[in-house]
């Protein structure tokens, strides 16, 4: 019986043969944090250990508040400066130009790179699948010991292969399929097991489509998510590797798997996530015409420069009839929206456009909604209370639909727009 992916990446890391529900202790290529460097830092402390393991391999970038939108923020910021300072770890991303969401910053630096492992303290770790990492989100006090032992210890996941083939149609986006899936497999249908995407119609993705398919992975309860490292991937890392100790992986063919879903993408059209959870999926025509307060495109699962393009080309020589947030996921991005002129498309269409973070996306600021009010978000959650107040309402589609609605002022398809 040959291996999947996940059975491949942590045998290789533990050093010996392994198998799904093994449990083994591996040493993480890189560990990633953000804000949170701060609370984490006080736990490491508490261990007793002066030095990490080994520096080089943290990497912080801050990017849920940036600037500081509050005290408390300015104090967590404060700590993982003198932190990083302190252990001499070189990889500290602070507010500057030279950052962005830590989700985009840390594959776009180089750091996310075929076979290896990486643990970050924050759930959507499991973006960095697009680049056949194997990388999850793990706690706080999981984070302060592996960077005081150099050690985590893993359950070697089961597996799900998704296998998508065909074409997505215009207008139809990576976005709408994967809200199709968590829809399908619900949020707690894929509870630690390591998600594979398989077929042409994965393929033919682009690097950013797959980074918005992974990121989604955590919600349906996926340990981490997964495509295969193909030459989109190897040319994306050329020349920016951080590590030289990566190897290309992927699943055999005779792999066994816990579960198995099959996808045409031609048969997928826009849809959305209904308020309040992920798996609430309804195609467009089920919500059309529902009135809204606020869109927002952005975040680490919609803020690159083809989403942003895609929400461009729709709203361009036109006016949004709502407040509408844009905010590109780096500053890289930002640049390179600024010199193609998308964000003077974004501009002229009535948009604000904030600095790279994270912002709305948790409700820490540039954006937070009032009782009552409407958001179609490109983001990845809905939960309660997630963008403000506990009594508004998210939907979450992708960025085109969030640009067709924000010109009519109500949900809308953007295959009409």
């Amino acid at each position: 019986m040959g291996k999947t992916f996940a059975e491949k990446a942590l045998g290789r890391a533990a050093g010996h043969p392994v198998s799904a529900n093994e449990v083994v202790t591996v040493e993480p290529d890189f560990c990633v944090s953000h804000d949170n460097t701060g609370p984490i830092s006080r736990t490491f402390k508490k261990i007793g250990v002066k030095r990490v393991w080994k520096p080089e391999r943290l990497v912080v970038i801050l990017d849920h508040g940036v600037p500081a939108p509050s005290s408390e923020h300015a104090v967590n910021h404060k700590e993982a400066r003198e932190f990083m300072k302190e252990q001499s770890a070189p990889h500290f991303y602070d507010v500057s130009s030279e950052s962005g969401v830590c989700h985009q910053k840390f594959p776009e630096d180089g750091f996310a790179l075929p076979g290896q492992i990486v643990i970050g303290s924050d759930s959507h770790t499991c973006t960095y699948g697009a680049f056949g990492t194997f990388a999850t989100g793990i706690g706080r006090t999981e984070m302060a010991a592996a960077w005081a032992t150099g050690g985590i210890w893993l359950k070697v996941p089961e597996s799900v292969k998704i296998t998508a083939t065909g074409a997505l149609k215009p207008g139809v986006s990576a976005k709408d399929f994967i809200l199709k899936v968590i829809g399908d497999v619900k949020s707690d249908g894929a509870d630690y097991m390591s998600v594979e995407f398989h077929g042409d119609g994965i393929e033919n993705m682009s690097v950013s489509e797959r980074m918005t398919l992974c990121n989604m992975g955590i919600e349906m309860g996926a340990k981490n998510a997964v495509c295969e490292p193909d030459r989109k991937v190897l040319d994306f890392i050329n020349g920016k590797e951080k590590s030289s100790d990566w190897e290309i992986l992927w699943a055999d063919p005779d792999a066994a798997y816990a579960r198995e879903l099959k996808y045409d993408l031609g048969g997928i059209v826009p849809g959305v996530a209904k308020p309040h959870t992920v798996d609430n999926y309804a195609p467009i025509g089920e919500v059309k015409g529902r009135k809204i307060d606020q869109v927002f495109i952005g975040t680490c699962t919609n803020g690159r420069l083809d989403d942003l393009r895609a929400a461009a080309a729709i709203l361009k020589g036109r006016r949004v009839a709502v407040r509408t947030i844009v905010i590109p996921a780096s500053w890289n991005i930002y640049r390179g929206a600024m010199r193609d002129g998308t964000l003077d498309t974004l501009l002229d269409a009535g948009c604000i456009v904030c600095n790279p973070g994270c912002g709305p996306c948790l409700g820490a600021h540039m954006g937070a909604l009032a009782p009552g009010e409407v958001c179609v978000s490109a983001a990845n959650r809905n939960f309660k209370g997630r963008m403000g107040d506990k009594e508004s309402f998210i939907y979450l589609a992708s960025p085109r639909t969030t640009a067709a609605s924000a010109l009519t002022g109500a949900i809308t398809d953007p295959r009409e727009a």
